[in-house]
């Protein structure tokens, strides 16, 4: 189907099953006594204020998920050493989230904005399936990295996780994201509605164009919802807690023995770092479950809850756009929960930002002394170090992160 490029186009959320975990949505209706069997929308769908609180707060999430995620894959890429099993998963969700922030943020910003779909059949489908394959990968990889560590810790003598394993784990992870979407992208269509008509504030009309899921029947498209609950929200939900309650209770009790053990001073140090890791093994648990929930009650509600029109306005209207961005926050904070809580981690984020200052003050202070002294040295990076870079940071620098390799600190460790 070709749309007249003078026309835009848009999606009316006829069907509350996801694409790509993305609710359809029924624009504002007015029924026109003037023309019979005719509907008028307008094209935008909030008022300018409302607009720009959402624009806002999409870019915020988008430059959170976008710059913490591409620094974590930097971390992990760039040294060696960072590549352990947890490290790999950790780099699997960071990817899992920048295409979650790549692809869909700015599409749900734009569905949330205007009335309709504004692209084609090609960009409805593949849109779908990209979308919704990296929201599973991110949260089975999450999943992933509760049962490593549970494996880690609650039998930290049983062989581990050799990274080809890892790799392996993450190639059957993202081939179980594709196919569970698969009849997402293949019931994805674009349709008119010939009586629809948007209207935007010049009166100008245009033709509404739908993304939707064509099923053949209801009962399929709530059996498709349910299957996504389950395995999309609910068992990872459900596994993560599980898991996450068996370390806290391990750590704890470890805790205690070496408490018992070793001197007060010694035992109170440990239990402080093994809480500490407790603690951001629950947010992270928490913070999954309830930046999904919002958004998975209100597509179960729409597939099985009868909603009247006005319920259903007001649901695709102002509580979506809520439910979308909180879950796409999951993807945002991820970064920041583990430079906060884990103390390596944060050490690599520093080291990163670090670097990257200290090398460019360096370079900025060798071309100053090049111009006095009227010559252009190139590529000397180091044969001057400014004076406010210590000597311990000239050294780090030089011999740890310029020829590939990094200090030990700087290394994740697995929470054994």
């Amino acid at each position: 189907m070709t749309t007249n490029n003078n026309m835009q186009g848009s999606t009316v959320s006829s069907s509350p099953n996801i694409s790509s975990l993305y609710r359809e949505k029924g624009p504002v209706m007015v029924v026109s006594e003037d023309m019979n069997n005719y509907t008028f929308s307008s094209y935008y769908q909030h008022s300018r204020p409302v607009a720009a609180m959402f624009i806002f707060a999409y870019i915020l999430i988008f430059f959170l998920c976008m710059i913490g995620n591409i620094v974590v894959c930097f971390i992990v890429l760039r040294n060696k050493q960072m590549r352990t099993v947890t490290n790999i998963f950790i780099l699997n969700l960071a990817i899992s989230d920048i295409l979650v922030g790549l692809f869909c943020l700015p599409i749900t910003l734009v569905d949330n904005l205007i009335t309709g779909w504004p692209f084609d059949i090609v960009i409805c489908k593949m849109s779908g399936l990209v979308q919704g394959a990296s929201v599973s990968a991110s949260v089975f990889t999450l999943v992933a990295i509760a049962v490593e560590r549970f494996r880690c810790i609650i039998y930290p003598f049983q062989q581990k996780l050799t990274q080809r394993q890892a790799t392996v784990t993450i190639a059957f992870i993202w081939t179980l994201a594709i196919t569970i979407m698969c009849p997402s992208a293949v019931t994805l269509t674009v349709s008119r509605d010939e009586y629809h008509i948007m209207v935007d504030s010049y009166n100008r009309t245009y033709p509404l164009y739908t993304c939707w899921e064509a099923w053949p029947d209801q009962d399929m498209r709530r059996i498709y919802t349910t299957v996504l609950f389950s395995h999309i929200y609910l068992a990872p939900v459900t596994l993560i807690v599980i898991t996450y309650a068996c370390i806290a209770l391990k750590l704890f009790k470890s805790a205690a023995t070496i408490r018992d053990a070793h001197a007060e001073d010694d035992g109170q140090r440990v239990s402080r770092k093994k809480i500490r890791v407790i603690n951001m093994l629950i947010i992270m648990a928490l913070l999954f479950t309830v930046s999904w929930l919002p958004l998975w009650t209100l597509m179960l509600l729409t597939d099985y809850g009868n909603l009247t029109a006005s319920q259903l306005k007001l649901a695709t209207v102002y509580i979506f756009p809520f439910a979308h961005w909180l879950a796409f926050f999951n993807s945002s904070v991820n970064p920041i929960v583990y430079g906060y809580f884990n103390e390596n981690f944060r050490r690599g984020f520093q080291a990163a930002f670090k670097f990257q200052l200290c090398f460019t003050e360096m370079e900025n202070h060798h071309r100053a002394t090049a111009r006095r002294a009227g010559i252009w040295t190139h590529n000397r990076v180091f044969a001057e170090a400014p004076p406010d870079c210590s000597d311990e940071q000239k050294n780090r620098k030089r011999k740890g992160i310029l020829d590939g390799k990094i200090q030990n600190e700087l290394v994740l460790e697995d929470l054994e």
